[in-house]
């Protein structure tokens, strides 16, 4: 029988239709094995990501974002294009960090991928 951290995890990569906003947010991203560099995060979900990648990633791969004041989080790889990378969280972002975040860098609201 899976855990409840297990459900959560499985959740936070399955549920790619919540709510994203764009914004704008400097951060630091670092794939599995390798050196962290500069990044921009153009949208933002309590589920995943997408953000300006230099460095081509692979889907599963495993990474971390570092935003301004936060704890690195660890996503996976989903997709990458033309140098933008869409991950999903490993556990869902917290509703609290999420709104946090938002009031601090948000510049257009919310829309559905």
């Amino acid at each position: 029988m899976p855990s409840s951290s297990d459900i959560y995890r499985a959740a936070a990569q399955e549920d790619r239709c919540g709510p994203r906003t764009r914004l704008t947010i400097p951060a630091t991203l670092r794939a599995s094995g390798g050196r962290a560099f500069q990044s921009v995060v153009h949208d933002l979900s309590i589920s995943g990501f997408s953000a300006a990648s230099i460095n081509r990633m692979h889907q599963g791969q495993m990474c971390w974002l570092t935003l301004p004041g936060l704890e690195s989080l660890q996503a996976e790889v989903v997709w990458w294009d033309n140098c933008v990378v869409g991950c999903a969280f490993s556990e869902l972002l917290s509703p609290i960090v999420h709104d946090n975040i938002l009031q601090r860098y948000s510049n257009t609201g919310a829309y559905r991928a």
